[in-house]
């Protein structure tokens, strides 16, 4: 037995140390109708037979099954030692303490967990009136009435019977109902949590695309500054400029996040109010920077325009940008980054390959990165459906392929008379350098 199938029900029983104290209240209150029933006989094993029965009442709740057999184990005494031929009889049969075989019955009607019980245990009480009223012959037992009574004892038996199975149902029925709610509750939570974990993840990539990439151009940057500040005035002061613009568009992204974080907006609430929106055209903001920064870097982009949703967008301007933070960090300036976006038979494939400044695969230093980088593209890429693989290239440099199915094709109207038609067949393709 489960604890969530014995959980209380409020509104059909207290819970908690009153349902303990009202439940034992109960039985004592059963145990003592019992007892001051049979202390009204004569007879002499009338009181005894009736206190026993009346002890196991006690037990009701936890082994109704159990008391029930002991209950008419003893009521079959009583009727074995009834003599009705004459004089004081040692136990009266039928008596008024044989209720207890009534409490007995409801007990295991109410209680049981097994389902085949309460019929088991009605139809025992049935056929056991049915003897008392008729007797056993080879067992001694006198009839002790007619078909009337008979009925009347099947009659009460009956209702009782019946009136403990429909507490019994409203019971189960009314623990399905709270073992649901549970049930409900425990997905919410379970929910709230995964959805909490998700925000968390997405806040920690545009973390690190902001931060990493962001600190990466600076300090190249910054170390360029210093070595020709005397020498070129002219080069330290453009390194500073993007120093200066790279430290403010970092920023102004932080704020965002922040002001996400501050106000607990999820999801789609926070994205598309308070984070920046960008495109495929500042993929060049960023190429133009790690150039500056020292990369060799050859971009071309091959999508038609209004092709791809701003999320399909954000998506390959973060893996273009971490790629060239991995390229800066890792090959640092000097090195090559080829860069190929484009969009075929409906799939946004994003192509990445540096030569890691010609040292061999898997002898560039890569410092104490942690992997946050790649995990945050595999991420992306997945959550959007699509595939992610990265890896040494065979002599020197790294490789990055992703491909994103594209889900979002906005068509725009024309002032031509042809009225709306599809993006992608009125804007040209862009082919940058």
């Amino acid at each position: 037995m489960t604890e969530e199938s014995t959980a209380p029900v409020p509104w059909i029983t207290p819970s908690g140390r009153y349902a303990r104290v009202l439940g034992r209240a109960v039985d004592v209150a059963l145990a003592l109708a019992v007892l001051v029933a049979a202390y009204d006989y004569a007879g002499d094993h009338d009181l005894l037979l009736g206190a026993l029965m009346a002890l196991a009442l006690l037990f009701r709740r936890r082994r109704p099954a159990t008391v029930m057999a002991v209950v008419m184990a003893l009521a079959l005494v009583q009727f074995l030692l009834h003599d009705p031929s004459g004089g004081i009889p040692t136990a009266y049969a039928p008596a008024a303490y044989d209720m207890a075989v009534l409490f007995a019955m409801m007990s295991v009607v109410h209680h049981s967990r097994t389902p085949w019980m309460p019929y088991a245990a009605g139809g025992a009480v049935l056929l056991a009136a049915a003897a008392a009223t008729s007797g056993v012959p080879f067992l001694g037992i006198e009839p002790s009435g007619d078909g009337q009574t008979l009925l009347i004892y099947w009659g009460l038996a009956l209702t009782v019977w019946l009136t403990a199975f429909a507490l019994h149902t409203r019971r189960l029925y009314a623990e399905s109902q709270a073992a649901r709610a549970r049930h409900a509750e425990r997905e919410q939570e379970q929910r709230a949590r995964l959805a909490a974990a998700r925000e968390r993840a997405e806040i920690a990539r545009e973390l690190h695309d902001v931060v990493a990439h962001s600190l990466a151009v600076m300090i190249l940057q910054a170390d360029g500054a210093g070595a020709v500040l005397r020498k070129s005035p002219d080069l330290a002061e453009s390194a500073l400029r993007t120093i200066a613009a790279t430290g403010r568009d970092a920023v102004d992204d932080m704020h965002r996040i922040v002001r996400v974080l501050r106000e607990g907006r999820t999801g789609s609430q926070g994205a598309g109010e308070d984070r920046r929106l960008v495109t495929l055209d500042e993929i060049e903001v960023v190429a133009d920077r790690a150039r500056t920064a020292g990369l060799t870097v050859d971009l071309s982009v091959d999508v038609g325009g209004g092709r791809l949703s701003p999320a399909e967008e954000m998506t390959a301007f973060r893996i273009v940008q971490e790629c060239l933070t991995n390229t800066l960090r890792h090959a640092g300036s000097g090195a090559g980054v080829d860069i190929r976006v484009r969009e075929e038979d409906g799939t946004l494939l994003i192509d990445v390959t540096d030569d890691g400044a010609g040292a061999l695969a898997g002898r560039a230093s890569v410092g104490k990165s942690g992997g946050n980088g790649l995990v945050g593209m595999r991420e992306r890429v997945e959550l959007a459906g699509g595939a992610f693989e990265a890896g040494p290239r065979l002599g020197s440099g790294w490789q990055v392929r992703a491909s994103v199915p594209v889900r979002t094709r906005t068509p725009v109207a024309t002032p031509t008379s042809g009225g709306t038609e599809d993006a992608a067949t009125t804007t040209p393709v862009r082919t940058e350098r």
